[in-house]
């Protein structure tokens, strides 16, 4: 065969040639060539390739690239070209010394399998497995399962592949499995799926977890029941309900498929029913009934079709009949179907018209609903008291099942685990017997329900009350006294130690000592009984130290009904030596309103003992109504002093809150009975008993307008001007008003003067006190009182206003009167509105803090020089507007002239030092 001239190596490629003859063996030097030859046609360098190869036939590298050039050949050609066998030759002369290169093998294996050579590819693949180590297996198994999942490939042919290949490595079980499903080998798939499941070792390497392999079983079994054998589906299945309790109504209904499938319908309907009876959850009850509601619906659509179906038979076969009276066991022609058909045609048994049955079926299955879907929640808590209740309900209308119900509902609750209240199950019970008119099994069910140990004794006495009430319905009084007396018994010593010794305690040992049994029971006394039987009972009620501040009150009242009024007293008095307050408040009241109505002034003593005991045990806050009760008493029967003295005394005892209404009905009370004057002192003595500054200025307000009414306009503008240093100008403008409307009315110049002066002296008081008090201290909700503010801040460190260190200035500097430094500043009484100078040519005259909007320069020379003084009429003040300051005044008129303007208003020592002058 001539080789055409292109193929000869050329005048570069000498160079190449002269030192491949030298060293032929060397691989570099031939790669060297390769190399160069880069760009030369395949044909050129297949000539290089083959000739480097024969002499160094055990270069993988050489191998490795020639293939891969002869792969890169024949890609875009079809797998009918000859260059296809010349390829597969050169991968045999290969594998004569490269049969331990997997790569070698790979590539030759992945060029059968494109080729589409089954046989020739799967014994090329079982030779790799032969050649290569074991531990390179798994290079050559990855295409190999490859090209057996291939369409065409005999399914025999890949099972067997699958099976070595698990052999090799069992973990890829589940690659099987999924080869098994697509391939429809369904059989294989069930087993091979059931082992992997009953291997407690087996992890999937695909991350699925026993559940979904076991629902996947479960679907396999179900949707090829008719295709596989051997596996026992209903244990399998029962299994993954009692395993997997979050699927437990799917599994149900897959269960019940699976016969359904196997057309075992009665037998599916009985799955139904144990899924719908065992389930515990409403949604699982809500997927097997919802799937069971349509089993039955398509199974009568599915009868009715096949009824319209045979009766077009049947009228085709009346058109074609022959003969009636044929006798069909002589016709050798019918089948063995259509011969069961004409002979059992007319007998019951064979009757295919059944569409009323099932209809009757879906109906009674509707019905059902919520009495099985009442069954599902008790199954959740057998011990629900409500549930029982509302299953009771449901079969309304019939009384056997309601008797049934209940019946197993007393049986199953445990009162002391009971939801609810069990002693209402026994109640309801009886109650079922009393509406049909069964009063004996009536009065066994509850002599039954009392021997009930329940949790709570309230529970086992409404039992008792109930019973009671049955037979008061039925005019039975002396039964139900007779219950009540038996109820209440206390239990014997022997039945105590009985008890004791067993160590468990039952609610009917307590039974005596309950409040509503004894509550009934009294009634009923009160109702039916005699007197002395009703005492008795409260007598024990008292005994037992069960009563509540109602049953003494209830005992009492019954006392005065009959007359006993001492006994109704004494009744009050162990009452009130049975509680406290705030229980015993009623009782008190009560007892002290009952005893002044019966005895009124004849026993005035007692009931003067009885108020005094009663408000030394009261605490503050409810003394005031017993305070009252007394004052009354004292104005109805006893001495208006001795009322006053109450009132006052009221005054003392009762809150904080409550003393300005307080001292309101004192006024109001001496004003009815001693007059009007009396009442100043009372005003005093409220104005210095400490209350609030904005109740000490509401009482300033009343004594004024008292004053004003009575003529006293001195001793009223005192009093206003007492008031001003609780009242800012700015947040509680009506005082000021009415003080203005009261100079306006009955005031001068000077007067109205004064007023101004002491209102900018407070309003610049109040500003001060305000710029230096925390933000939160001067909410208006929460106001909190000067003089308290300026104590607050003084002990935090901060310095007063100016106008009082302009007072303990000038109060600083005075020597000559000790008493007067010691009570120049601001002091409990009526204060003045600025501070008077003592000592210096302007003595007598008012500093105030802001000299330049109230300086008056044509007075102050002629009064600083006491010349053309005018002389003013001074009426003198009462001494009542002062209250104690003026008695104080009046014993320490000896001490002299300065002690004497010491102790009055500010107002008034600056006009006595004018008449001095």
């Amino acid at each position: 065969m001539a080789i055409s001239k292109d193929l000869y190596p050329s005048q570069e490629d000498l160079l190449y040639e002269e030192e491949i003859l030298r060293n032929p063996f060397s691989l570099k030097l031939w790669w060297r060539y390769l190399i160069a030859k880069a760009e030369s046609p395949f044909k050129k360098r297949f000539i290089i390739y083959e000739r480097a190869l024969k002499a160094l036939p055990g270069s993988y590298k050489l191998w490795y690239a020639y293939l891969r050039e002869r792969l890169d050949i024949v890609r875009n050609l079809p797998v009918t070209h000859p260059q296809y066998d010349s390829l597969n030759n050169t991968f045999e002369r290969a594998l004569v010394t490269m049969h331990k290169m997997p790569r070698i093998w790979v590539m030759y294996l992945q060029t059968l399998t494109v080729q589409r050579l089954i046989t020739r590819t799967r014994r090329n693949f079982d030779r790799a497995l032969c050649a290569l180590p074991v531990t390179q297996h798994d290079r050559i198994w990855e295409p190999y399962l490859v090209f057996v999942s291939q369409d065409g490939i005999p399914i025999e042919t890949s099972l067997r592949v699958y099976r070595r290949y698990l052999m090799y490595d069992p973990s890829h079980i589940e690659e099987f499995i999924e080869f098994l499903v697509k391939s429809e080998r369904w059989q294989e798939s069930a087993e091979r799926l059931a082992s992997v499941l009953n291997d407690d070792k087996f992890y999937s390497i695909k991350g699925k977890t026993k559940h979904k392999l076991w629902m996947d079983l479960c679907e396999l079994l179900v949707h090829h029941a008719n295709v596989i054998s051997g596996l026992n589906v209903d244990a399998i299945i029962r299994g993954g309900i009692r395993k997997f309790t979050d699927e437990v109504g799917m599994l149900w209904t897959s269960l019940a498929d699976y016969y359904i499938r196997k057309n075992l319908l009665e037998k599916a309907r009985d799955i139904y029913e144990e899924g719908m009876m065992k389930v515990v959850t409403v949604r699982d009850f809500s997927v097997i009934f919802d799937v069971y509601s349509r089993f039955e619906e398509s199974t009568v659509a599915k009868r009715m079709e096949m009824m319209s179906s045979s009766d077009e038979e049947d009228e085709n076969e009346e058109n074609g009949v022959k003969d009636d009276d044929e006798d069909v066991r002589l016709n050798f022609n019918l089948s063995v179907k259509e011969l069961q058909r004409k002979i059992l045609n007319g007998f019951w048994l064979n009757d295919d018209n059944d569409v009323d049955l099932r209809l009757a079926r879906l109906e009674e299955l509707m019905n059902r609903r919520p009495a099985l879907a009442n069954s599902v929640l008790l199954r959740q808590n057998p011990h629900n008291v409500e549930q029982w209740h509302r299953r009771v309900k449901i079969f309304e209308g019939n009384a056997a099942k309601q008797i049934l119900t209940y019946t197993e509902a007393v049986r199953t609750v445990d009162p002391m685990k009971a939801v609810g209240k069990p002693h209402t199950l026994w109640v309801a019970f009886a109650k079922l017997y009393e509406d049909h008119k069964d009063l004996v099994n009536t009065r066994v069910i509850f002599d039954k329900a009392v021997q009930v140990n329940y949790k709570n004794v309230d529970h086992l006495a409404s039992v008792w009350c109930e019973w009671a009430e049955l037979e008061l319905r039925h005019k039975n009084f002396k039964g139900a006294l007779e219950l009540m007396r038996r109820a209440t018994a206390v239990p014997t010593v022997e039945v105590r130690r009985r008890v004791a010794a067993d160590g468990n305690e039952p609610v009917q040992m307590k039974l005596h000592r309950s409040l509503r049994l004894w509550s009934f029971y009294v009634d009923l006394e009160e109702s039916l009984g005699t007197l002395e039987s009703t005492r008795a009972v409260y007598e024990k009620i008292l005994d037992l130290r069960i009563a509540t501040p109602q049953i003494i009150l209830n005992y009492a009242f019954l006392l005065e009904e009959n007359k006993y009024f001492e006994d109704a007293f004494k009744v009050y008095e162990r009452g009130v030596k049975i509680f406290k307050y705030p229980h015993v408040k009623d009782i008190w009241v009560t007892y002290l309103t009952k005893f002044v109505k019966r005895y009124g002034k004849t026993k005035l003593e007692r009931a003067r003992e009885l108020f005094e005991h009663a408000v030394s045990m009261a605490p503050s806050d409810a003394v005031r109504t017993l305070y009252l009760q007394y004052a009354k008493l004292e104005e109805d029967y006893g001495l208006a002093k001795r009322a006053m003295k109450v009132y006052e005394e009221a005054t003392k005892k009762v809150p904080e809150g409550q003393k300005l209404e307080m001292y309101e009905i004192y006024i109001s009370r001496a004003a009815e009975i001693f007059g009007v004057p009396r009442t100043r002192e009372i005003y005093e003595q409220a104005i210095e008993s400490g209350l609030p500054h904005k109740d000490v200025k509401i009482m300033c307000i009343k004594f004024a307008e008292l004053e004003r009414s009575l003529g006293e306009i001195d001793r009223a503008r005192a009093l206003y001007k007492y008031a001003s240093q609780f009242a800012d100008p700015r947040s509680d403008p009506e005082f000021w008003n009415k003080w203005h409307e009261f100079e306006v009315q009955h005031g001068n110049e000077d007067t109205y003067r004064e007023m101004l002066r002491i209102k900018r002296s407070v309003s610049a008081s109040y500003s001060q006190t305000h710029f230096i008090l925390p933000e939160n201290m001067m909410q208006k909700d929460k106001m909190v009182d000067v003089d308290e503010a300026k104590d607050e801040l003084k002990k935090a460190g901060l310095q007063d206003d100016e106008m009082a260190a302009l007072e303990r200035q000038l109060l600083n500097t005075t020597s000559t009167n000790t008493e007067a430094m010691k009570d120049g500043g601001r002091r409990v009484g009526f204060v003045s509105a600025g501070v008077i100078s003592q000592s210096g040519e302007n003595a007598g005259k008012p500093v105030t803090g802001n000299g330049e909007d109230i300086e008056l320069p044509d007075e102050s020379d002629d009064e600083s020089d006491g010349e053309d003084q005018v002389e003013i009429a001074q009426k003198e003040v009462p001494a009542a507007v002062f209250g104690g300051l003026a008695r104080k005044r009046d014993g320490d008129e000896e001490d002299g002239e300065d002690g004497a303007a010491e102790k009055l208003g500010a107002l008034e020592r600056m006009k006595r030092r004018k008449l001095v002058q």
